[in-house]
């Protein structure tokens, strides 16, 4: 296979300076050049960077103290990263993104509901992002707010447009050059470093809705990764060991995420911080003059590969969408015509949407929580109980194969599991400071949040109960027929059509 259009374009791919030659389609084994120690470098900044340092923010803004924060959040966090890092290993066993997998639980154009729900969680993450950014240049330096927001998008547009290995070279820089500026910061605030004349929070301690709410919020950080993760653990081999890629995503995407959350709880207690921006320069401007600048400057640059991971996550969510409904071909056109659509719909709602970041934080990720859960527990139970990892690759591919146009039992129960949801919703819009949801029994619960939970048992169970019904032993008799050579050759037709 050494002298094949896809391994010449897999050679070339691997300087990090071709546009990526996949997309929605499968990586042939011959081109997974990953290595599995790149995974928890790549999710550890997946969360280290000032953005989730915001959401320590939100503890004591509900009047948790620092180290309830710290407490909730890290619980938080790693609930959700169990989650994501099992999705993770689906990457490297199925050698395809995500949401093409979903067919096999929602059917070929059923997926189509799933890839609204993450589709809303790529671009709203990147709003959010974005927001973020634009406040805090503007307080730091007074740099013009469409500017900013212009300049990130393209930055992300840019590096999703090559793709896979320029991106995880990016993080890779962008860790290196991040990780000893926070570590300087935290061991700085454990010395007082910029808290001269501010009188730290004394009225905050503890409430079980705050530390529940704070909970769910780091749980959905995290669980909003779950569609990501196989969109970036694909190119590993498929021999790769999955015990090890678990822990690998795990640990990475836990440590820095609690890291970053106990920090921003501390910055908000100590320094009543409000911007995640804005408390850095402080600190770093109290140490040595200029250290501030650079600090802000060194986090916005170290986290425009977060934005880059989202656009590229969602170009492949757009590109799945478009193809269940029209069979397209993944060529680099549709690459960056997708990535350029994308970009101008994020920055029409950057520009549109007005108000403070951290509440916008705060609602939005209660929100993609409940878009997220049952359908994490929909694929989950389907990857790992039901059919247990055995899939049909090539007939992902077209709505007339075992998976069907349609997958009644995962649209099933997707609807149940949020239906079963509503009555537990809890949406507090914290800038207007109004409840905007109050479902009944989260007012029984005194705006207890457990609406994740309720959605997470109920769409799961619902959808193991109704795959009682799978013919499993048809299904692996077609997939004991279909060889890696078979795959291959179903990729080739796939490059060969978009030439």
């Amino acid at each position: 296979m050494s002298g094949s259009p896809l391994s010449a374009q897999a050679a070339e791919a691997s300087s990090g300076l071709a546009i990526e030659g996949h997309s929605i389609d499968y990586i042939p084994e011959n081109e997974r050049h990953a290595k599995l120690s790149s995974q928890g470098p790549f999710w550890f900044l997946g969360n280290f960077h000032f953005f989730t340092i915001s959401i320590g923010f939100v503890g004591p803004g509900l009047g948790l103290s620092a180290l309830w924060t710290l407490l909730a959040g890290a619980l938080g966090i790693m609930f959700g990263t169990i989650f994501m890092a099992f999705h993770g290993s689906q990457g490297p066993e199925m050698g395809l993104p995500q949401m093409i997998q979903s067919r096999a639980q929602f059917g070929y154009r059923g997926v189509i509901l799933a890839l609204m729900a993450t589709m809303f969680v790529f671009v709203g993450f990147n709003v959010v992002n974005i927001s973020l950014i634009m406040n805090g240049l503007e307080h730091v330096f007074g740099i013009n707010p469409t500017f900013v927001a212009v300049a990130v998008v393209l930055v992300g547009a840019l590096l999703s447009i090559y793709g896979h290995d320029l991106m995880h070279k990016a993080f890779k820089w962008a860790l290196l050059a991040t990780l000893p500026l926070y570590a300087l910061v935290t061991i700085a605030l454990m010395f007082g470093a910029g808290s001269q004349g501010v009188t730290p929070a004394t009225d905050l301690g503890f409430s079980w809705i705050a530390f529940a709410t704070l909970f769910a919020i780091g749980a959905s950080y995290n669980i909003s990764y779950a569609p990501y993760v196989s969109d970036y653990s694909r190119y590993l081999p498929k021999n790769t060991s999955r015990p090890k890629l678990i822990a690998a995503v795990f640990i990475g995407a836990s440590l820095s995420g609690s890291w970053m959350i106990g920090l921003g709880a501390w910055l908000a207690q100590e320094l009543k911080a409000a911007d995640a921006l804005v408390a850095l320069n402080q600190v770093g401007s109290s140490m040595v003059p200029g250290l501030g600048n650079l600090l802000v400057i060194v986090s916005v640059a170290g986290f425009l590969p977060i934005i880059a991971l989202n656009t590229y996550s969602a170009m492949l969510t757009l590109l799945t969408g478009v193809d269940s409904i029209s069979k397209i071909t993944p060529t680099p056109r549709a690459r960056v015509l997708s990535i350029s659509v994308i970009s101008l719909i994020l920055l029409t709602c950057v520009l549109s949407i007005k108000g403070d970041g951290i509440a916008l934080l705060n609602t939005f990720l209660v929100l993609l929580l409940y878009f997220l859960v049952p359908w994490t527990a929909v694929n989950l139970v389907d990857y790992f109980f039901v059919r247990k990892g055995r899939y049909a690759i090539p007939h992902f591919f077209t709505p007339n194969g075992i998976y069907g146009a349609w997958q009644f039992r995962g649209i099933a129960s997707y609807l149940i599991g949020f239906a079963a949801m509503v009555p537990f919703f809890y949406i507090f819009d914290a800038a207007a400071n109004k409840e905007v949801f109050v479902g009944p029994l989260a007012r029984m619960l005194e705006g207890v949040d457990i609406a994740w939970l309720v959605g997470l048992v109920v769409s799961g169970l619902t959808y193991f109960l109704l795959s009682r019904s799978l013919d499993l032993v048809a299904e692996r008799r077609v997939i004991d027929g279909i060889s890696e050579k078979d795959i291959v050759a179903m990729a080739h037709q796939t490059v060969e059509a978009g030439r």
